[in-house]
């Protein structure tokens, strides 16, 4: 079971970067589509790069759940490793260019897949013990599900904060 769950999660790391790469121009290619919007890139923001990562790591974690309901502490391994990738995304993006200044696309696209390889190397990690010390494990899938929200609902209602603007067209959201 160990070493399966090990493979899942390379799985779910190849997996939710290719999807996420597809999102990140899936709302251009549909035209502007409003129903593609709330989980795809809708602008170059750091949050909308957050997006990118999350949608694709809570549909994996979906099915995922269907073959390994014997985890009593899978949803708090799952919110605890997206997390991680989430947070990992602006650190890296704002730590470079804080010191360098600007970052190349290729530099943003190494960013979103470290994030994502230590996201899901936390989570095979996590469940090679064999329990994640989970007390709370309904909250954490409605903690996941509330981070789905704030995304799909920042993508329409927009706050004016720096994580939330396109460098390239200093706009928020859509």
């Amino acid at each position: 079971m160990k070493r399966q769950m090990g493979l899942w999660q390379l799985f779910g790391f190849a997996l939710s970067t290719l999807l996420g790469t597809v999102l990140h121009f899936l709302y251009e290619w549909s035209g502007k589509a409003v129903w593609v919007a709330p989980f795809s890139g809708v602008n170059e923001s750091t949050w909308e790069h957050m997006k990118l990562l999350f949608f694709p790591m809570l549909l994996f974690a979906a099915v995922e759940r269907l073959f390994f309901r014997e985890r009593g502490d899978f949803w708090c391994v799952k919110l605890k490793g997206t997390l991680l990738g989430l947070l990992l995304i602006p650190v890296l993006f704002y730590t470079y260019n804080g010191v360098v200044g600007q970052s190349p696309d290729w530099i943003n696209i190494v960013i979103f897949f470290v994030s994502a390889a230590v996201a899901f190397w936390y989570e095979a990690r996590a469940f090679k013990k064999e329990s994640a010390g989970c007390t709370h494990r309904a909250w954490a899938l409605a903690a996941l599900l509330g981070i789905a929200a704030l995304f799909v609902l920042f993508t329409f209602a927009t706050p004016h904060l720096g994580i939330f603007k396109d460098p390239l067209t200093g706009t928020f959201g859509i």
